[in-house]
């Protein structure tokens, strides 16, 4: 994963390893000064110049980014979100896995950066209402305006995390024919994972 602090140690102790790195879609804003995309940039770049064979992977969003509204759903209806106008095309974290296998154990996929997305790019009510329907109880979102996300953020990622969203919401809602085009099958919708991690919920 991009932007721990042991990675070029790490890098240097392999010898004779194939790389595939979990980065960021967002990754690309890194050489625009943006804070969150430049250390899955520089992550990208350590990799490229370890000598070693190396995949990129920058998916989307996270399907199980729900669960951090858990603690707000488990309190009562509302949960509330900022950038609730804007879709993201969430990705189930087990197809990022797959991918991840597939690139490590089939040919042809060295010095390849490879954009990954969901099936559908969903803004928030959306996601909360998929989230409603596998609780099976109402839940309702409430727009956080951007005045007030943006003091909720940590300083140094606010500015960065609005550039995304919001000055390049393309970054997280574009659909990707990626993981279908590697692994034969579409990409696993909102709804499965909700139904597989119940639990967790």
């Amino acid at each position: 994963m991009s932007g721990y602090a042991a990675e070029p140690a790490l890098l240097d102790a392999l010898s004779d390893a194939y790389v595939v790195l979990l980065s960021s879609s967002s990754a690309q804003l890194g050489a625009t000064g943006n804070a969150m995309g430049a250390y899955h940039l520089k992550s990208e770049q350590a990799v490229q110049a370890s000598g070693l064979a190396w995949t990129i992977l920058r998916p989307c969003s996270f399907q199980s980014n729900v669960l951090r509204w858990r603690d707000q759903f488990h309190a009562g209806v509302v949960v509330r979100a900022p950038f609730s106008d804007t879709p993201t095309a969430l990705i189930d974290p087990a197809d990022i896995a797959e991918v991840a296998a597939t690139a490590l154990t089939q040919p042809g996929h060295a010095g390849q950066t490879y954009r990954l997305s969901g099936p559908e790019a969903l803004i928030p009510p959306e996601q909360v209402a998929r989230l409603a329907a596998a609780l099976n109880r109402p839940l309702t979102l409430e727009p956080i305006p951007d005045d007030e996300a943006r003091k909720q953020l940590p300083p140094e990622y606010a500015e960065a995390t609005f550039d995304i969203f919001r000055d390049h919401p393309e970054l997280e809602s574009e659909l990707q024919p990626t993981v279908e085009q590697l692994l034969g099958r579409s990409p696993g919708h909102l709804e499965d994972w909700l139904i597989r991690h119940r639990d967790e919920l």
